[in-house]
């Protein structure tokens, strides 16, 4: 279990800096009100889920390992942004991925934990979509 609790670590870490990256890009970039509080939202339903997973901050930080991480140097594709879009749908993307695991492996520990995780999934989607249509 502990390195599926490190796995879910890696990837809370990774959904909630892309949320925030998100959320600044909507507020200090296109002062888009709604799409910042509903990516807010989002942010704080993940944290929700991830709290009835009962695996608490502290049991995630005692199996992070990051000497031995194999993936954690960035690859070209990362430094390779040209405008805020790029990094707006990046970390979309890697919002989604994320999601995407941790409903993966709430499966492990709540099969309801993990349909809302798939939920939250869709809703970005649909968030991805419109804010095509904004930025």
């Amino acid at each position: 279990m502990q390195k599926i609790i490190r796995l879910i670590d890696a990837n809370t870490n990774r959904c909630l800096e892309a949320l925030r990256v998100l959320e600044d890009i909507n507020r200090f970039l296109l002062n888009n009100r709604i799409h910042t509080k509903k990516i807010k939202d989002i942010r704080h339903a993940i944290i929700k889920q991830l709290n009835g997973l009962s695996i608490d901050t502290k049991k995630r930080l005692t199996f992070r390992d990051i000497k031995k991480d194999i993936g954690k140097l960035s690859n070209n594709s990362e430094l390779t942004r040209n405008t805020y879009k790029d990094i707006y749908f990046a970390n979309f993307a890697r919002c989604k991925e994320s999601i995407r695991v941790l409903e993966e492996f709430a499966k492990l520990y709540s099969k309801k934990i993990a349909v809302n995780f798939k939920k939250i999934r869709y809703s970005l989607y649909e968030l991805e979509k419109n804010s095509l249509k904004k930025s």
